[in-house]
């Protein structure tokens, strides 16, 4: 008993305890502070979806919501007014407080377990993007996995559960068929967004998003103004991946589980206040992560090859100006995710099918094929 006290009571595990506590406390800053951020995002893309919708079709979207405090305010209020920064926030106390209606014919249990899971798979993927190098010794990443992608692939896979369980909970026959289409259309489209990314990892030669991110530091053929990024080794790959990202966010043209002149609503047909909500908030969440894993993937993340921002930050400024980096590319990909929407017209289903079985899962074959081949070449074989 006193060898065994002695032990517990030894410096080692002091330390070991210490550092396991310090490690708990910055995950849970990390997580706080990426789902509230997410969140944040998640509000406001749909206010940008109405301002850039409205803009394409030459109108002005929201510009009536104003606070009576802040909008009193000279020159600050008007302009956060006509921008429509308050409407996310009448949208969500709205969504909170309509009538929550359950019909009576629906499956209850499902029916009230679909939303939550078509929302939480893209807060568990955030978890493993590196969003910036460092602060201070912590890395900008809430869980750096060593098999980052395979996780992140497992977890995307489970968001169709949220959209069927919803089709089938309804017990009706427009969101059953929007379920049923929706649970055809994402698992095609993974495998073509899983065999995407391989011709990455070949190259990387490591699974671990921030050994990708490393990688793909400098300046491409030592060209100063063309960077290392994947998308210009690998451009049929990133093609691929974004044509699936769009499908698997059910977004135009491929958005043919919720299809309105087909379906009504599809899956969400019989949802209302808040449970409705979160499918969209769902949508966009999934939006915001497929943006984010091709920021990584293909575009560098968190870095530039320009001024020495593609080295881990050295100091605070640095690891924020980091972070600013990775939002921007980001955005970037949202404002393009909204663009499509509203300027290509939806594809019939069948077209949708063939395209992501006879067209791209053979060409991301092909890729894999005459990725694997150049570098056999170059390995001197």
């Amino acid at each position: 008993m006193t060898h065994l006290a002695t032990i517990t009571m030894s410096p080692w595990f002091a330390q070991a305890d210490l550092d396991w506590k310090t490690f708990a406390l910055w995950s849970v800053v990390k997580i706080v502070c990426v789902v509230g951020v997410l969140l944040f995002f998640v509000a406001y893309s749909v206010l940008a979806e109405r301002k850039i919708s409205a803009f394409i079709q030459d109108r002005l979207g929201p510009n009536r919501v104003a606070l009576p405090l802040i909008g009193s305010i000279p020159v600050i209020g008007p302009f956060l007014t006509k921008l429509g920064f308050w409407q996310p926030m009448v949208d969500g106390l709205k969504s909170f407080l309509k009538e929550d209606f359950t019909p009576a014919h629906v499956r209850k249990v499902y029916f009230w377990l679909a939303p939550a899971i078509t929302m939480i798979p893209a807060f568990l993927t955030v978890a493993v993007i590196p969003f910036g190098s460092t602060l201070g010794n912590q890395q900008m990443v809430i869980a750096n996995l060593d098999v980052g992608i395979l996780y992140t692939f497992g977890i995307v896979s489970l968001g169709v559960y949220g959209i069927v369980l919803a089709g089938y909970a309804a017990n009706s026959k427009y969101p059953f068929l929007g379920g049923i289409r929706s649970s055809a259309q994402m698992i095609s489209y993974e495998i073509a967004m899983g065999m995407s990314v391989i011709p990455v990892f070949m190259l990387v030669g490591n699974l671990n998003l921030n050994s990708v991110i490393t990688y793909q530091t400098g300046h491409l053929f030592n060209w100063v103004l063309l960077p290392n990024w994947l998308v210009f080794k690998q451009p049929i790959a990133f093609l691929i991946f974004l044509v699936a990202a769009f499908a698997e966010t059910n977004r135009m043209p491929f958005d043919m589980p919720e299809c309105e002149t087909e379906l009504v609503g599809g899956y969400n047909t019989e949802y209302s206040s808040m449970k409705f909500a979160l499918f969209f908030m769902g949508e966009y969440a999934n939006m915001i992560a497929s943006s984010a894993m091709m920021v990584t993937l293909f575009f560098g993340g968190w870095t530039l090859p320009w001024f020495g921002l593609d080295q881990p930050a050295g100091n605070f400024i640095g690891g924020v100006l980091h972070i600013g980096i990775f939002i921007a590319k980001m955005l970037a990909f949202m404002v393009f995710f909204i663009w499509v929407r509203w300027m290509v017209p939806r594809f019939r289903y069948d077209q949708l099918m063939n395209l992501g079985w006879q067209r791209f899962i053979p060409l991301a074959l092909v890729n894999i094929v005459v990725t694997g081949a150049v570098l056999w070449l170059l390995a001197g074989h």
